[in-house]
C-alpha cells in the first residue's frame, strides 16, 4: 500500500458552527469510505484544519475537491507525504468542532497552542499539528 497523510490549514470564508462542521464530516465519511481515506476536521469559527490518510491518488483527488471548497479559502498544506501507518483507522472523518471546549481543555490548548484572534491557533507546522490533533483525541476517548 502506497500509504499517504496530507494535512492543511484553511480560513473559513462561512460562519462555522458545529452544526456545518457535523454535516461536512457527514458528507466525507460517506465519499472517503469508498476510496480508504481516513481523518479527522477540527474547525473553529474562524478555521479549519484537517488531517487526511489514504494512498496517494485517492488522497490527492479529495484534496483536490477540497481546493475547490468556497467555503474556506488560504488553504496551507502542513505536511503531504508518505507515512508508514494510519492514526486514524476506522475514522472515514471524524468532526469536531472546537468552538464550545470545556473549559480545561480549551485553557490547556490555548496555553499549549495559542490564540489566533479570539480563537484557538491552529498549528502551522507538521510537528506541532500532529501533536494537538493526539491532544484532541485524548479528549474524545
Amino acid at each position: 500500500m502506497n500509504l499517504h497523510r496530507l494535512v492543511y490549514r484553511s480560513r473559513a470564508t462561512v460562519p462555522v458552527d458545529l452544526e456545518l462542521v457535523l454535516s461536512i464530516a457527514q458528507e466525507s465519511q460517506r465519499r472517503n469510505s469508498r476510496m480508504a481515506i481516513t481523518g479527522i476536521l477540527l474547525a473553529t469559527n474562524t478555521h479549519f484544519f484537517q488531517v487526511l490518510e489514504g494512498e496517494e491518488r485517492p488522497l490527492e483527488r479529495v484534496y483536490g475537491r477540497i481546493a475547490r471548497d468556497r467555503r474556506h479559502t488560504d488553504l496551507c498544506v502542513l505536511s503531504r507525504g508518505p507515512v508508514a501507518r494510519r492514526q486514524f483507522d476506522g475514522w472515514a472523518m471524524k468532526g469536531v468542532g472546537l468552538m464550545g471546549l470545556e473549559d480545561a481543555l480549551a485553557q490547556r490548548l490555548r496555553s499549549r497552542y495559542g490564540v489566533e484572534g479570539d480563537e484557538l491557533r491552529f498549528p502551522r507546522d507538521e510537528a506541532e499539528a500532529l501533536a494537538f490533533v493526539q491532544d484532541v483525541r485524548r479528549y474524545l476517548r
